[in-house]
């Protein structure tokens, strides 16, 4: 059941947050840090102006 909320939870905050991206996009303003979670930088690619990254603490953005 844990696993489950994780999971629900994880895919919630990303679509959140894909949300101020694409209005950000649309309004042509330049959006330099996509990050799913705060903290720590685990991992990322940066491709144009954007640095796309998964952070340490999974908890919004």
């Amino acid at each position: 059941m844990a696993a489950v909320f994780a999971l629900v939870l994880g895919a919630m905050i990303v679509i959140h947050e894909l949300g101020h991206f694409l209005v950000a996009k649309f309004f042509g303003i330049r959006v330099e840090v996509f990050s799913v979670g705060f903290g720590k930088r685990l991992w990322g690619v940066k491709k144009g102006d954007t640095d796309y990254r998964l952070s340490l603490i999974p908890l919004g953005g």
